[in-house]
């Protein structure tokens, strides 16, 4: 019996692919008939295959050495290099580095493996099992091992050198992947006495970054050039506008293409005077590049439209409720054992009856420690939760994200630093007044009425001194700030 359709995966090792490429693999997918295709959570392109031409499918892609997998049976290596020289510049990891490092596995791995930059937040950095991050020190890394289908993370020891990555993931993968239970201590006196590989202690712990996702859609000025990102609702790209745009940057040499981890596609090295091409093919397939940022921050299951519905009633509440998610990113996990990304995670409870009705489907609101979405501790928010309730609820979180994020009030610290400025340069005046008739004593000016001359103090008036107005006595007055009375500082302006 012929499948209705198969979803196949292509890794983009480390989320790069040229032009060419891609072309190839679109052609071969226009031929079986395939409309459209979309970009996975780990940087590959998914393609839905009809069983009627899966045999074309697979003798193309023999013809051309494309190699395809089951969707989920080969994660991809994941990399931050799409933020590379646009949303980071600064930084000993350079693009030439990343490919160096993705040149060192020689072999397919059965492990999802991360590679990033510590000064990055654009990719997540421990969604993977092997999970590794630029440390300070040139060409040297961190190493943290999330085990299979748990959120147990293990801080390497040792920082690793670049060229020991490759075989250190090896041989790590080929413990933990038959061992997954395996202690920390034990796996790592494993990994010493089977692999010499060049390293230094760990000394300090690892610092990153506090989370914020650029904004990565639309058509952005890096010196000279244009970049231009691409994402879809539905996450559906035509595949007759991917052949169009592969087509474009082949004739202006453009010669990579960057899928990221949040399901888009970026270009880069796009000359001003080629602009208009771009305009062209994406009003030619109305392709919207100019979404609001609260529908860009979101990690999404791969090939889940039911997941997709609930993130859609979710930003239309965001929407009419004008809220704010900046510093925020949010996942839906609807298949138990999935890991998205994400600092607040709403998870569709496993049903305990056999109904399949939506409107008794039930979600869990959980969110990372201190909203931190590269934490691995998820804390319950609100359990239990229907459909239409998610998002008011999920509102009420947002908001206390921002009351927990600021404990001091940055007004009032800047108000208070001015005040210390003024204080030090100008010391405050100090004044004396009648608590009868609200009189002031000002030494500068003293009481000319009474024969007292300016410059004379309060504590040098003679005894038998009183009020010139209601002639109280010196020990009706008391000392008075000059700012404290704003009247007496406006009269002597």
């Amino acid at each position: 019996m012929i499948r209705h359709s198969q979803t196949v995966g292509i890794n983009f090792t480390g989320g790069i692919v040229s032009p060419g490429q891609l072309l190839t693999i679109l052609d071969i997918a226009a031929a079986a008939r395939v409309t459209q295709v979309k970009f996975g959570l780990r940087q590959q392109l998914l393609i839905e295959v009809p069983g009627k031409y899966w045999e074309q499918f697979e003798e193309d892609c023999a013809r051309q050495q494309i190699v395809f997998h089951a969707y989920g049976t080969a994660p991809n290596i994941t990399s931050s290099y799409p933020a590379a020289g646009i949303f980071l510049s600064d930084s000993w990891l350079t693009e030439g580095l990343y490919k160096d490092v993705f040149a060192l596995f020689d072999y397919t791995p059965a492990l999802k493996v991360n590679i990033c930059d510590s000064k990055q937040t654009f990719t997540p950095f421990f969604s993977g099992h092997i999970n590794w991050i630029a440390a300070g020190a040139a060409h040297y890394w961190h190493l943290f091992i999330r085990f299979p289908k748990s959120s147990r993370l293990f801080a390497w020891p040792d920082l690793v050198y670049t060229n020991s990555i490759g075989q250190l993931s090896q041989c790590i993968e080929s413990i933990v992947y038959e061992r997954p239970f395996i202690s920390n201590d034990e796996l790592y006196a494993l990994v010493k006495g089977r692999l010499e590989y060049t390293c230094r202690p760990v000394t300090a712990e690892l610092e990153l970054p506090p989370f914020h996702l650029p904004y990565y859609e639309g058509f952005n000025r890096h010196e000279n050039h244009y970049w231009l990102g691409i994402y879809r609702r539905d996450e559906e790209f035509p595949v007759a506008f991917l052949q169009n745009l592969c087509k474009i940057c082949l004739e202006t040499r453009t010669g990579q293409l960057y899928a990221t981890s949040w399901k888009s596609l970026i270009i880069r090295n796009i000359a001003p005077e080629h602009r208009r091409l771009w305009d062209y093919i994406l009003g030619k397939y109305g392709i919207n590049v100019r979404h609001a940022a609260n529908e860009l921050n979101w990690h999404v299951e791969d090939n889940s439209e039911d997941a997709l519905i609930i993130k859609r009633h979710i930003i239309r509440h965001f929407d009419n409720a004008d809220v704010r998610t900046y510093g925020l990113c949010f996942s839906i996990r609807i298949n138990p054992g999935n890991n998205c990304f994400g600092s607040v995670v709403i998870s569709k409870q496993e049903s305990k009856t056999k109904s399949r009705l939506k409107g008794h489907q039930r979600f869990d609101i959980l969110y990372t420690q201190d909203f931190n979405p590269n934490s691995g501790t998820l804390l319950p928010y609100r359990t239990g939760v229907a459909k239409e309730h998610l998002g008011p609820y999920i509102t009420s979180l947002c908001r206390e994200f921002y009351e927990n994020s600021a404990v001091t009030d940055p007004l009032l610290n800047y108000v208070a630093g001015q005040q210390t400025v003024i204080t030090t340069t100008q010391p405050e005046k100090e004044v004396h007044q009648c608590t009868r008739c609200l009189t002031v004593y000002d030494e500068s000016i003293g009481d000319p009425g009474q024969d007292i001359a300016p410059g004379t103090s309060f504590h040098d008036l003679p005894e038998q001194y009183c009020c010139s107005l209601c002639e109280a006595p010196l020990s009706d007055f008391i000392p008075v700030t000059a700012t404290s009375l704003g009247w007496l500082a406006g009269a002597q302006d």
